[in-house]
């Protein structure tokens, strides 16, 4: 399926793992994708793991665009970060010295994967991030106490 940024918008269970030499690390909770006159915005919450210590909340924002051919993404506050057209869902990232590559796989929609893998001098991990469209009721559970 060729998906575009419009099919993104909603809400996203999030289940991601992070493999590094430590051991390694999980992160669950939510991304919400709502239009921000431009394209979407991107906020993810939830609950980071990291071996050996209590779980902490984390948060991330991106801006999602349409290009003419596919998708940018930027940081939230305008910059660049990455590019992939959903026929081609592979993109890279340089941030000197670090290197982040991204492939993406929507072959299950509306379940899809972001798959980064990054090196740097300091930095040598992969890390798993699996999407799963929620539906209003499930949203609604989810945040049920």
């Amino acid at each position: 399926m060729r998906v575009g940024l419009a099919d993104f918008e909603g809400e996203w269970g999030i289940s991601r793992r992070i493999f590094q030499a430590t051991g390694t690390a999980h992160f669950t909770g939510r991304a919400v994708f709502r239009p921000d006159g431009a394209g979407l915005h991107y906020h993810e919450e939830g609950l980071m793991h990291l071996p050996g210590t209590v779980p902490m909340r984390a948060e991330r924002d991106y801006l999602w665009r349409q290009t003419d051919d596919g998708i940018a993404v930027l940081f939230a506050d305008g910059r660049p970060f990455h590019d992939f057209r959903p026929d081609a869902p592979e993109a890279a990232h340089w941030c000197d010295p670090d290197d982040y590559r991204v492939r993406y796989s929507f072959g299950l929609w509306p379940e899809w994967q972001a798959e980064w893998r990054v090196r740097g001098p300091r930095k040598d991990y992969r890390m798993v991030s699996r999407y799963s469209h929620l539906q209003a009721a499930e949203f609604a559970e989810n945040l049920a106490p």
